[in-house]
């Protein structure tokens, strides 16, 4: 039987051979699933998707789209942002044959548009849901049966319980699940491990602000170079930086303080 370990004496400092010394210490070699540091950005326990975007993924757990979870997209406006960004991984699910379900998305999807994506009808199905109980019935047998690729659904208003019973839910399913919001519901409490904000440039680009990750808080906000799949072989090379074809002006009689006005120039407007 081995010898029990002394006690240090009132007025010693602790013996650091001692094993309670020894466990202790903080050894960040040694990593716990579901565990990680406040400093660093979280481990991913399964695989992700890529999302398409080099910037995107360096700043992602597991440098992709997190299965096994729920993503939040908040945008401005309803079908501004959405599709352009899931597109490239909506691609790469399609490619090996997942299917594509969309539960009340915030706009009707239009198939012609989202071909060039690499979707088509043989592996995208639309879920109509008109009320919230049956949007989140929809959504959660979905989830339930792991039997679809990715799944975007359109939620405007859901309770902070009710996005939690989602989670759960979404821990056992190897599908992507995307919930697409308006960004009115930036400031709520949400279970979701992972929220982006999603807003269009007027230069054919995404900005993108990460506002949840498992993972210290990103300030700065991501330019992602975007021109919709249909049209980035019609623009003309001045198309493709349509700012450029404003200049600043400030008005001789501004009211009060100096207002910025936009005018086309006319060396470089689109006759």
């Amino acid at each position: 039987m081995p010898a029990p370990t002394p006690l240090p004496r009132p007025g010693l400092a602790p013996d650091p051979a001692a094993p309670s010394s020894r466990l202790g210490r903080s050894r960040p070699e040694i990593a716990v699933a579901g565990v990680w540091r406040g400093a660093g950005i979280g481990r991913q326990p399964s695989a992700v998707v890529p999302t398409g975007w080099a910037q995107l993924d360096r700043e992602l757990p597991g440098g992709g789209w997190p299965p096994r979870a729920i993503t939040e997209v908040l945008t401005p406006q309803p079908a501004t942002a959405e599709w352009r960004l899931l597109g490239p991984a909506l691609r790469q699910v399609a490619a090996r044959g997942g299917s594509i379900i969309a539960v009340a998305p915030p706009r009707e999807p239009y198939l012609p548009g989202l071909q060039p994506a690499g979707l088509d009808e043989r592996g995208f199905v639309w879920i109509e849901a008109r009320t919230l109980a049956e949007r989140l019935w929809a959504i959660e047998q979905l989830i339930k049966a792991n039997a679809c690729g990715a799944i975007i659904a359109g939620l405007e208003q859901a309770r902070a319980e009710q996005i939690r019973r989602l989670q759960v839910c979404a821990q056992a399913c190897e599908a992507l699940v995307f919930l697409c919001r308006p960004q009115a519901v930036r400031e709520q409490s949400s279970a979701a491990p992972l929220r982006v904000h999603a807003s269009p440039d007027p230069d054919w680009a995404l900005r993108l602000h990460i506002l949840k990750r498992r993972g210290p808080t990103l300030d700065r906000t991501l330019t992602l170079a975007s021109v919709p799949t249909g049209l980035a072989g019609l623009l003309a090379p001045r198309l493709l930086h349509p700012s450029r074809l404003f200049s600043r002006e400030v008005p001789a009689h501004a009211v009060g303080r100096p207002a910025l006005a936009l005018r086309p120039r006319r060396d470089t407007a689109v006759q």
